[in-house]
């Protein structure tokens, strides 16, 4: 890149993830110093208020696990988006407004608000390009139940799943116990359907677990999935790219404990990551083309990591989940599939930039406006 873009980047927000995307942040942000963009901070409070680039840049430059600043340091200004107007607009206390001035969004505000297509729409309608899916993609990707579907019409092998609403389970419990208990096999893992980082995932060992798992799911969202418990080892791809996506190489989790939790994957560091899995070439191939199916499958743009459950004893590889906004910590298996493939940290950032403005090209080309003729 020859000029230097300003790269709006937003991080913490409202949801459960908010911790793991300050790590993120702060790893993508070093990444930007080592090339010609220029970062411009935004965070993003637990109540959702967005900061300005000065407190958001002095926050992130601190060891502060959340975006909440103490009443003594905050400037009262907020970033507000602006609709119609090209970007985001800095309000401060006496209500002066002044543009901010941005080429592109990186939107690291993991989980609701930041990787559903919530703040993916609100930037459409401000004319700001974003980095990775949009709102359609964003939104299906975010929701398991959904991105199950879609890519089992795709012809894609999916882990078995049964769908448990909130309020089928308040009316009648022991039923709808009943029904997974007939269709899926223990162990079974409970998830809210809308979520990500294992946060209120449970493994259930057998049927006097599944209501406690159902309950905490229920705590995060009001649809949960509850997912066949294969034993399997956890095969993950990396995919990149808009309309003509690539593959990255094939990473293999070997989780410290049970399977890959919250705990796992951001706090102990130990789960192993091994890159690259070793997998039949064959099976290899298999599985990459089936990432990027799902990835097609749900309108993505930009990136995502596409996870899979490969059965031991069929040796058959399921699809588990879709991220669309995948971690970018140190221990983020992302960045380090792609930097097994010879593509940077640093590199990734930029490469990621740039499939936002070639997609924001792509959008605004269509025609908004009725010829008569």
């Amino acid at each position: 890149m020859n000029d230097r873009l300003r790269v709006g980047l937003t991080f913490g927000g409202r949801s459960v993830e908010h911790e793991v995307s300050v790590v993120s942040a702060r790893g993508v942000a070093a990444a930007m110093r080592e090339t010609d963009l220029e970062c411009v901070p935004i965070g993003v409070t637990g109540e959702g208020r967005w900061l300005s680039p000065e407190l958001s840049a002095r926050i992130l430059d601190s060891s502060a696990p959340r975006v909440d600043p103490v009443t003594s340091d905050d400037d009262g200004v907020r970033l507000c988006i602006d609709p119609g107007g090209g970007g985001l607009v800095r309000v401060s206390r006496d209500n002066g407004h002044d543009p901010v001035v941005l080429d592109v969004l990186f939107p690291l505000v993991h989980g609701w608000g930041g990787e559903d297509g919530r703040v993916q729409g609100a930037l459409d309608l401000a004319g700001l390009p974003c980095v990775g899916a949009g709102v359609l993609g964003s939104a299906v990707g975010m929701d398991k139940h959904v991105a199950k579907q879609l890519c089992a019409a795709a012809g894609i092998d999916v882990v078995p799943w049964q769908l448990v609403t909130g309020d089928a389970w308040r009316e009648d419990a022991a039923g709808t116990a009943a029904r997974i208990d007939e269709s899926l096999r223990y162990p079974l893992f409970v998830k809210p359907s809308n979520g990500g980082s294992s946060v209120g995932i449970t493994k259930v060992a057998d049927p006097s677990g599944l209501a406690a798992a159902v309950d905490l799911a229920l705590a995060h969202d009001r649809r949960v999935v509850v997912e066949a418990g294969l034993d399997a080892r956890e095969i993950e791809c990396a995919v990149l790219g808009n309309d003509r996506p690539e593959p990255s190489g094939l990473g293999e989790i070997v989780p410290s404990g049970e399977f890959y939790d919250y705990d796992a994957k951001y706090i102990d560091g130990s789960s192993g990551l091994e890159i690259p899995a070793r997998l039949d070439p064959e099976l290899a191939e298999k599985i990459r083309t089936q990432a990027i199916a799902a990835f097609r499958a749900l309108d993505l743009a930009g990136f995502a990591r596409v996870d899979f459950l490969l059965d031991r004893s069929e040796g058959r590889p399921f699809l588990n989940e879709v991220n669309t906004l995948p971690g970018f910590t140190p221990i983020s298996m992302f960045p380090k599939l792609w930097e097994a493939a010879g593509l940077s940290y640093p590199g990734l950032v930029v490469r990621l930039v740039e499939l936002a403005l070639e997609r924001d090209r792509g959008e605004t080309s269509r025609k908004t406006r009725r010829e008569d003729g």
